[in-house]
């Protein structure tokens, strides 16, 4: 996950200020909206907190993380599990992160697998989990790191390009490409995952005086191409299209998503880019050309690292956020914001508004469909209590995730069999029994609604949603208890999050 400084007009800025304690905003309830957070395990960023953690601090970690995220109203996890051709699950092709045991290669002990763990913690919680993927970093510090003898820049140390202090995967050779499509289509046949991500490392940053050596490669593989520039392009155009179709063909209802750079390409390079200065571009120099991945259909969402602020003239918050809901091409936005900044005290950050005036101007836009915070560990500090200042201003309810409404499964969710109620002075128990299901149209969660004789009973509307229940629920326990006439409807959210038409119950004062 890049976390740029050198890239900050004030737009909307004081309008917005003003309106954040408007009580419309804590009434307004989207009942799809993406509310995510990046968990980096990379050199222990988020969790682990520490190497060498025992089995069951691990698992503790993760639970008190996962809690803390779903008590301020998030419903995605998106976690980190190979962080550098290593993995934090239990892979044929590639060793034990040694950010999580200790030493690469070493599994845990007592054993266990951990990526198994926390989907199903994450999905216990009524949350999604999408499996955060490094695909071209090998060694993230040569001076520090000890590889193991499984390791993919040991075995195949022609497919590796030395980088300063990191080795890369070198994305222009076939075999490379193939390779890492058969790590993470592995993870989607044997892992119950909602979504494939990654962020925004394809060929590295660029670093000063220092060069990119594929020379070979292009040599061999580069004809036909006007310039290095297109075939490096090329090379991740056709991952990213070959990823897509595998992940379609095999689990349609997996998302695959991308985290670029916040900038694609400044407009004094390319009229369609955006009017901005950054001094890196994720087309130009990563190679990344994320809008035709959108307008193709290779991907189901992007979010794109907006980390600056709304006063940062160079690459402008106000300036980037219209600018990609323009460009979203029908699929999914979702805006990457820079939680771990409100402590820095520049710019617009000075504003302890500033990520509420974000995600207001968020909320402004059709085309934005909800927002990934980076990292963990900022949003789980509550930061200058700007984390809970934003639950409560914007997540006061719960939000399913978008459905992906091109992927067409044909499909239906089951409606939950015998809802019944119980009531007492203390809280309403809903209990049902399972649906009988097949594979494509399993359960993810039960979704809860609760209303009064005043509403209409409906699940278009998320302002009456009151929980998301996990599929192995097989009851609901409500503590609020209305002096009134009560109904509830429960529906099934399937695993491409379309909902059946749901079972409803009425219980009286």
């Amino acid at each position: 996950m890049q976390s740029s400084s050198f890239l900050r007009p004030i737009f909307w800025l004081f309008a917005l200020s003003l309106s954040l304690s408007h009580p419309l905003f804590a009434q307004n309830h989207p009942k799809h909206e993406f509310r995510g957070v990046w968990v980096a395990s990379v050199v222990n960023i988020d969790w682990p907190s520490q190497k060498n953690l025992s089995v069951e601090q691990q698992k503790a970690e993760f639970r008190r993380l996962a809690q803390s995220h779903r008590s301020r109203g998030l419903n995605a996890l998106v976690v980190q599990i190979r962080p550098a051709a290593d993995a934090f699950y239990a892979s044929p092709y590639e060793p034990w992160s040694e950010w999580l045991t200790g030493t690469q290669g070493k599994a845990p002990s007592p054993y266990y697998d951990p990526l198994e763990f926390i989907i199903a913690e994450t999905h216990a919680l009524g949350m999604e989990f999408h499996a955060w993927i490094n695909p071209y970093r090998a060694v993230q510090n040569t001076g520090v790191q000890k590889i193991a003898a499984s390791h993919i820049s040991v075995k195949k140390p022609d497919w590796i390009v030395p980088y300063g202090i990191k080795k890369v995967l070198n994305p222009g050779i076939p075999e490379v490409r193939a390779y890492i499509v058969k790590v993470v289509m592995d993870i989607v046949r044997r892992y119950d995952v909602d979504g494939i991500h990654f962020d925004d490392y394809f060929y590295p940053y660029p670093e000063p005086n220092r060069r990119f050596n594929d020379d070979a490669a292009f040599k061999k593989y580069g004809s036909g191409f006007a310039n290095r520039d297109e075939w490096r392009r090329d090379n991740i155009n056709q991952f990213i299209k070959t990823l897509s179709d595998s992940i379609n063909a095999t689990k349609p209802w997996v998302s695959f998503g991308i985290s670029p750079f916040g900038v694609w390409r400044n407009k004094s390079k390319d009229p369609l880019g955006s009017d901005t200065r950054a001094g890196i571009a994720t087309y130009d120099d990563l190679y990344a050309d994320v809008l035709l991945w959108m307008k193709e259909g290779w991907i189901d969402y992007v979010a794109p690292q907006l980390y600056w602020d709304t006063e940062f003239s160079i690459a402008s918050y106000n300036t980037l956020l219209p600018w990609w809901a323009q460009h979203s091409y029908g699929r999914h936005l979702y805006i990457g914001q820079a939680t771990y900044r409100v402590d820095s005290n520049n710019g617009g950050w000075k504003n302890m508004d500033q990520l509420l005036i974000q995600k207001r101007m968020n909320r402004e836009l059709p085309q934005v469909r909800g927002s990934i915070f980076y990292s963990s560990k900022s949003m789980m500090n509550n930061v200058k209590g700007v984390p809970e200042r934003l639950s409560k201003t914007y997540y006061p309810g719960v939000a399913l995730v978008p459905p992906l409404t091109w992927r067409k499964l044909d499909v239906k969710p089951v409606n939950v069999q015998n809802l019944r109620s119980t009531r007492s002075l203390s809280n309403v128990v809903l209990s049902w029994e399972k649906p009988v299901q097949s594979v494509k149209n399993r359960t993810r969660f039960y979704a809860i609604y609760r209303f009064t004789d005043r509403d209409v009973i409906t699940h278009q509307s998320g302002r009456h949603l009151i929980a998301l229940v996990p599929s192995t629920a097989t009851q609901f326990t409500d503590t609020i208890v209305l002096k009134e006439n009560t109904s509830y409807l429960v529906t099934s959210v399937g695993l491409d999050r379309q909902e059946s038409e749901g079972v409803s119950i009425f219980i009286g004062p």
